[in-house]
């Protein structure tokens, strides 16, 4: 299931990638708080949707939510996670997500930066590539020496409480780094691009391609769902020290 899996995976991403990066008639069809809605997002969804059917496995998607029965092995899918960043023509800091999860677990995963030209992949047992060439987290483990990748998900309390307490969990880190795609952040931790990711509210299918990734590259993952609309707190780590040093601190 590795190998069929994840090339029918790659292959999605790719088709999606393609046509975004081709910028075409790019509408706002919705304007929520702190988000927005792109028609780009769900014709991009309607590529990979297209594309994985033929496994005959139901699917997660942000546009579409789940498309087939629940339980067991479910792809779940980001069509285009960086949707601002896309607005305003950052198609670098974008990309789609795709993964396979066999209940809560990911069975592999991908993310393609289309823009630059970068595909991330992996299953946890069989290694992690970027680009083709293997990849490992970076391996630190303090946090004094840690950089930390971070954002502000659509549905963030932005009261001063709530401020107040990201800006102490960010104090002992060496950098922090907010890039606008948490699916792209994520998966810079399994190439050591960052040392750890780290965000509140996000919902599932931001983070599910990568967190496949960071555990292929000998990385430690967390992830606690908090509600049945699929929303999470998830944190991506180099190893297992520096995540213990990151919940106790």
């Amino acid at each position: 299931m590795y190998d069929e899996g994840l090339q029918l995976a790659k292959e999605a991403a790719a088709r999606a990638g393609e046509f975004l990066s081709r910028r075409r008639n790019i509408r706002v069809d919705g304007d929520f708080g702190h988000d927005i809605k792109l028609n780009s997002d769900k014709e991009s969804e309607r590529i990979i949707i297209d594309c994985l059917k033929v496994s005959n496995l139901p699917i997660l998607s942000e546009e579409c939510g789940l498309v087939g029965d629940s339980g067991g092995l479910c792809w779940i899918v980001d069509p285009l996670d960086g949707t601002m960043n896309y607005f305003k023509g950052l198609d670098e800091l974008c990309c789609v997500s795709i993964a396979l999860f066999d209940g809560g677990e990911p069975v592999l995963g991908v993310v393609n930066r289309f823009a630059a030209g970068e595909m991330f992949c992996g299953a946890p047992g069989a290694g992690a590539a970027f680009n083709g060439a293997p990849v490992r987290t970076s391996g630190v483990e303090s946090l004094k020496d840690a950089v930390m990748a971070t954002g502000f998900p659509s549905a963030m309390d932005y009261s001063e409480s709530s401020l107040a307490g990201f800006t102490r969990r960010v104090q002992g880190v060496k950098k922090v780094r907010m890039l606008g795609s948490a699916a792209l952040m994520a998966a810079f931790v399994a190439c050591g691009k960052v040392d750890f990711y780290f965000e509140r509210d996000i919902r599932l299918w931001d983070v599910a391609g990568a967190m496949a990734i960071v555990k292929a590259a000998g990385g430690a993952v967390k992830l606690q769902m908090k509600d049945a609309d699929y929303k999470c707190d998830f944190g991506a780590f180099a190893g297992p020290r520096l995540m213990e040093a990151f919940y106790a601190s």
